[in-house]
């Protein structure tokens, strides 16, 4: 039976700079195509990952990161287009090269951790090629590096969820892989140890200096940890970017969604503007036709009753550090969301005020562009 960490055990990471450094490897995408049957996982995927950057494969379940880390991985084979490691074909039937001899390595959402082994000899497994005496010495300081030195001859169901973690991230990070591979690597921990694994995760990956890949469906971890974001949707790469590149100038609705809670109103563009219950809004960019204005909770600005346009507090939710509230405002269907920092004077449901909008926090898109 697993055990509870510690209170402050998850707190507890090795000393940053005893890792070791790995020799980072540029890996590439050539037109991807991976087919199940009659399901296209992934859809002529192109993509360059540069030596020893972070990237973050970022989007809903199914579609497609886990099958694009696999391939690059070794684990399966595409069914069309090539995988690059330095350049080199690693993927095509005639210069396939076995996940083992790829100096890649993998953190399995579920770790695959061998339940007979101990944690050393767990960590220990990738470490083919050294001697006795060199693996047992990797691997104990691998395992001393992400906190647990004194659980080296435990055993995985003795362990912790968040320590069970970090034991599969030792292992992939024993052999300094020139490719690291994760692939929801904190979706199964609490959100008190989420954090720390993360943040403490992330400063390993820079010390290695690895060329990494991290699979995710949450835009706050992809924000937090990536160089660069592939946000990808049914099989496709649908924008690359920066997390700010990502957030401020989104390429569709589906990408805007992805990072915000969104009031949506629907509109028409006339002559580079829409006109809604809200005001007229500029979207010089669309043609004349039917659109979706999509405003950001924090676009909302409160000002007393009398005072720009009229509203209601319909809802107030307190959560901490922010109030989220829901706004009813004349022509609209439904309620605004609007997220404003906790005061002790904050406003009460059924409370008449105005509201203000700013601008830059709108966007607008094309119907369809989703």
């Amino acid at each position: 039976m697993a055990r509870t960490e510690s209170k402050m055990r998850w707190l507890d990471w090795g000393r940053r700079g005893t890792a070791g450094a790995a020799i980072p490897m540029a890996l590439g995408f050539d037109g991807v195509t991976q087919r199940f049957g009659a399901v296209t996982a992934l859809d002529n995927v192109s993509l360059s990952v540069a030596p020893g950057e972070i990237v973050a494969l970022l989007g809903h379940s199914g579609c497609g990161k886990t099958t694009l880390l696999r391939l690059a991985a070794g684990v399966e084979r595409p069914s069309s287009g090539r995988v690059l490691l330095e350049g080199r074909d690693v993927s095509s039937p005639g210069s396939f090269v076995e996940p083992e001899a790829r100096g890649v390595g993998l953190v399995f959402q579920d770790y695959a951790l061998f339940p007979h082994l101990s944690v050393r000899e767990n960590v220990r497994f990738g470490l083919r090629g050294y001697g006795n005496a060199e693996a047992d010495a990797t691997a104990l300081r691998a395992i001393a590096r992400v906190g647990l030195a004194d659980l080296a001859e435990a055993y995985p169901h003795m362990l912790s969820g968040g320590e069970q973690q970090r034991v599969a991230l030792a292992r992939a990070v024993a052999p300094r892989p020139g490719v690291l591979l994760m692939d929801e690597p904190f979706s199964n921990l609490d959100r008190r140890l989420r954090d720390v694994v993360r943040d403490e995760t992330m400063a390993l990956l820079q010390e290695i200096g690895a060329t990494s890949i991290i699979v995710t469906h949450d835009p706050e971890d992809a924000m937090r940890v990536a160089d660069r974001i592939v946000l990808m949707q049914q099989g496709r790469i649908v924008q690359t970017g920066t997390a700010e590149e990502l957030y401020r100038r989104p390429a569709s609705l589906f990408a805007a969604r992805f990072f915000c809670d969104l009031t949506e109103i629907e509109t028409v563009v006339r002559d580079g503007e829409v006109d809604t219950p809200l005001g007229r809004f500029p979207a010089p960019d669309l043609p004349d036709g039917a659109a979706v204005l999509a405003i950001r909770p924090q676009a909302i600005r409160l000002v007393p009753k009398g005072f720009c346009l009229p509203a209601r507090v319909v809802t107030r939710r307190f959560l901490g550090e922010v109030d989220h509230i829901e706004l009813a405002v004349g022509g609209l269907d439904k309620p605004l969301m609007a997220r404003f920092p906790t005061r002790r004077d904050s406003v009460v449901e059924g409370e008449d005020v105005g509201i203000d909008i700013t601008m830059d926090e709108v966007l607008v898109f094309p119907v369809g562009d989703t």
